[in-house]
Formats: structure tokens, sequence, C-alpha cells
């Protein structure tokens, strides 16, 4: 089954806010089977949302939009979508109802006209009952095909997917199964890769798809595959991948199943019972908040230290003006030093450390631009390694905090 997205919103058109709406909605129809073939974000206009309507049929039998149900003028969707369906607002007395609640309850501010309009809606869509705010969402059927209008509110959207659209859809077609599998590599590019693992490669059966997603210094490779028996195609997949591991072994890190690599970091440490602390200088605290967004860090993370002018590392880590006068503020030396003295300041069973030159400028230290020492201290040893990630600032810090996890989780398993 085929389906696509229609986000509305000039904010995402100018670049205000990220589409991730679209990113939950793919995803969460993929999994259920059903296959999307394109997105489109258009403004709040009338024109456009009727034009992208038309040119859905009849390439595509679901077709969900998002945004621009709210009370202001500026939304105009449910208004556009009676005239694209010929038909008229009628008010919902169980949605005036639950609006009037929502106001009495949980708003400060008295309730007034504009929100009593959202309980207009048309008569002639199914209303889905929004839970956690007022704009309902809606579905209609027309020529075989079926169109979703949801809110923009992200936690709007995905409750109503999760709780009414999913099960809707569920029970009414019969889907193929998609299944997508994802092994994450770290420390080899993306064309290195593929001239390692060529000949499996070009062995994969006609119906798998191979797909190589490269990201500042790690890859994944996605196998999917998409038929009638969902246990007969994840063998097929498993047994596939189970020939591929062999020939990335001294990359592969896991698998990017639903959960997140730094939630994998957090197991390795809480499984192991081990503690960590970080002293960052160019990643300027970017590894720290990665780790800590991942709710239970506090059970392993035992806290980090900025440490980004040089002597800031004399006075917070007790680097001594001598050592970086000798070998640089940027190198192995000053590297190795911050991951001991944080592991000691805190008291932890692992220390990271990461300086390096992210430019534009050297700085303090004659060391190019790009380069990056990352160490790790441990209760038996310190070691260090030395980074060229280019001259491009975000991609230099983005690099470095990837690479640093890498190690970490190698350092840990």
């Amino acid at each position: 089954m085929r389906a696509e997205l229609i986000t509305i919103g000039d904010e995402i058109l100018i670049g205000q806010i990220v589409n991730t709406n679209a990113v939950f909605l793919a995803k969460a129809l993929n999994k259920i089977g059903i296959e999307i073939t394109k997105i489109t974000s258009i403004s709040d206009n009338k024109e456009a949302i009727i034009n992208a309507l038309e040119s859905s049929y009849p390439r595509s039998k679901l077709v969900v939009l998002t945004g621009g149900l709210g009370p202001t003028k500026d939304d105009i969707t449910k208004h556009t979508l009676c005239a694209y369906f010929n038909d008229i607002l009628v008010e919902n007395k169980e949605i005036l109802f639950h609006i009037e609640e929502i106001f009495k309850k949980y708003v400060t501010t008295p309730i007034n006209d504009q929100n009593r309009k959202q309980a207009l809606l048309p008569s002639k869509a199914k209303i889905l009952k929004n839970e956690y705010g007022t704009a309902s969402g809606m579905w209609f059927e027309k020529n075989d095909q079926v169109i979703i209008a949801l809110p923009g509110v992200p936690f709007e959207m995905k409750a109503l997917v999760n709780d009414s659209v999913l099960p809707s859809l569920k029970s009414r077609y019969i889907r193929p199964f998609i299944y997508h599998k994802t092994v994450l590599t770290y420390g080899l590019g993306e064309s290195a890769i593929a001239e390692r693992i060529v000949e499996w490669e070009n062995n994969l059966p006609k119906d798998i798809k191979l797909a190589y997603l490269p990201s500042l210094g790690r890859v994944r490779l996605r196998i999917s595959g998409k038929g009638d028996d969902e246990l007969l195609l994840e063998k097929q997949i498993d047994s596939l991948i189970g020939g591929l591991l062999p020939l990335i072994k001294d990359i592969f890190v896991g698998y990017e199943d639903d959960s997140m690599f730094e939630e994998k970091i957090q197991s390795e440490f809480l499984s192991r019972n081990l503690s960590l602390a970080i002293a960052e200088s160019c990643t300027g605290g970017e590894i720290a908040s990665r780790l800590t967004k991942i709710p239970g860090a506090s059970g392993y993370f035992k806290g980090g230290l900025v440490v980004y002018q040089t002597n800031t590392k004399s006075n917070i880590l007790d680097i001594s003006e001598t050592l970086i006068e000798k070998h640089s503020v940027v190198s192995k030396a000053v590297a190795e030093l911050m991951a001991l003295n944080v592991r000691k300041k805190f008291n932890s069973s692992i220390g990271i450390s990461t300086t390096g030159n992210a430019g534009p400028s050297k700085g303090d230290s004659d060391a190019e631009v790009g380069t990056v020492w990352i160490a790790i201290a441990t209760n038996e040893r310190v070691y260090s390694e030395k980074f060229l990630f280019g001259k491009h600032r975000d991609r230099i810090i983005g690099k470095a905090v990837n690479k640093a996890l890498e190690l970490l989780f190698k350092q840990l398993i």
C-alpha cells in the first residue's frame, strides 16, 4: 500500500522549524507495512493544499496531512478540506464539551469564540478526538482514497496516530510486511565499506535492498525487504546479515534498532557497574549532552567539565603550564592527563577527554585546524588517538563527538 505525507506550514518552508512530524509518520506507517512514496511540505494556502490533494490521486491510497488546524485565521486546512470534499462545518457537541473541559482544568485564560470554533468540524469526516488538545483529527474517504488530517503539534499528532490512526489502518487494509535491520559501524567510510563487502552485496536477492547511510564518522548499513510472510522475511534478512558481519567485524558496534547508540553505551555502563567522567575542550560539552539526554544517565555518569580555555585546563584540571608549553594544548600528553585527572576528580571508573582545534583559527596551539586528540583513562591504563577531521568547524566537532562515543563503546565491550 502506497501513501504520502503532506505537512502544512510556512514555518517549515522558511526553515523556522524542523519537519519532525514527517519523520515520525514515515517510521510509524512503514512499521505496519505502508510504503511512503512522497513527502511534501506546502504553504498555509488553499490552492496549495487542494493541488497537493488532487495530485495525490490515484498515485496514493492514503494521504496524511499535518498542520493548519489551529484556532487562528492563518489555520485554513479545515475550511480547505470542506471545499475539497464539498462539505460544510457543523458543531460537534462532544468535541465542544471536550474543549470547554480542557479550558476549565488546564488553561488559565478564559475560553473564547475562536476556541469554541474548534468544535466546528466537517460533516463528512470521521472525527478523531484529540485527548491532549483542541484540534481534532479528521478521516475522509473519497474515490477509494483515505485522507487523514492531523494537528501539527507533535505530541498531539503522535497520540492520535498511535491511538486512532494506526489501529484503524491495520484493521482496514491487508498489508505486506516491511522489515528493516540496520547495522551500525564506526571508523570506516562508506566507499571503503562498499569495496570490502562488494561480493556479498552483489549476491543479495533482488527483493532485498542495501542502503549506505553515512554521518560524521559512522556509517549505517540498512538491509530492507518486503514480503507476505513476516517470520520468513526476518529469517532471510538475519541470515544475510550473518554473512555480512564477518566482513566488518572490526568496525561493527551493534544494531540500530529503536534504541539510540547512547542508550547502548548507558546499558553497557550499568550492566558492568561502571561510572564515567568527561573533560571536554573542543567538543564544548556535546558528549555530556548526548549521554545525559537518555533517562537514567545519572546511574553511571558522574559529571563533566568543559575546560575550553588553556588556563582553565591548568586551573581546573591541574594540567601544568610547563607540560602545555612543551607539548602544546592540543597533544597526546595533555589529552591523556585531562582524562586521568577528570577520572580522579570524579572518582569514576573511566575518564574520557577531548582537546583539539576546531578552527577557524589555530588559537593557542600550532596544531592544524581539524586536529583532535581523544583520550580514555581506566584503572589499568590511559591511551589516546589523534584524528584529522578536515576544516569545517561543525563537522570537526560532530566527528569528534561521534568518535569519542565510538572509542568509549569499544572500551566497554
